[in-house]
């Protein structure tokens, strides 16, 4: 699809919550992740699209798959790339070049519930997340790119769920074994 159609295509989604804005709260399609073996496990989308994650060999893994770690930060990338392309295409800005790299440290200390020196537990997830852009676009200045970028990550969805504390419901739900 070209970045006009793109344009075009936001243009009448734009417009029409302009009319009804009920119409754009949705439940999200939810993930389903399923144990397979060792430390392997299949992520489902309602479509029946199927994502294999895995740990490293250190880990206990093949080390052949992708960890659940390196998705989060692929689903950060990926979102922040779409939201720039959508907000270049709406403003008519001809895109011409665009990477996103998004890099994390964590310590695997955290995924293993181990206490640090202090004796607290160590925190499992990333202590800091960097999102890299870069990106080009004919006729556009370095200070327009820059604008833009900031503006539209600014209600990009994953990059805005790493950034701000959403709420998060835990539900446990204890199964019959032989499932």
């Amino acid at each position: 699809m070209s970045l006009q159609a793109i344009a075009a295509a936001v243009a009448r989604v734009k417009a029409a919550f302009t009319r009804r804005p009920e119409a754009g709260v949705h439940d999200d399609g939810p993930a389903t992740a399923r144990w397979v073996s060792a430390s392997r496990v299949v992520v489902r989308n309602p479509d029946g699209l199927e994502v294999i994650t895995d740990m490293p060999v250190e880990l206990g893994g093949s080390g052949g798959q992708f960890t659940p770690g390196w998705l989060m930060r692929a689903g950060m990338a990926s979102c922040a790339a779409t939201s720039i392309t959508l907000a270049c295409a709406s403003q008519g800005v001809a895109l011409t070049a665009l990477q996103v790299d998004v890099a994390s440290r964590s310590d695997a200390r955290g995924l293993l519930g181990m206490a640090g020196a202090d004796g607290a537990t160590v925190y499992a997830g990333p202590f800091d997340v960097v999102l890299r852009v870069s990106l080009s676009a004919a006729g556009a200045t370095p200070e327009d790119l820059q604008a833009l970028v900031q503006k539209c990550l600014g209600h990009s969805p994953v990059p805005c769920a790493m950034a701000t504390a959403t709420p998060f419901d835990l539900q446990v739900r204890i199964m019959d074994a032989a499932l």
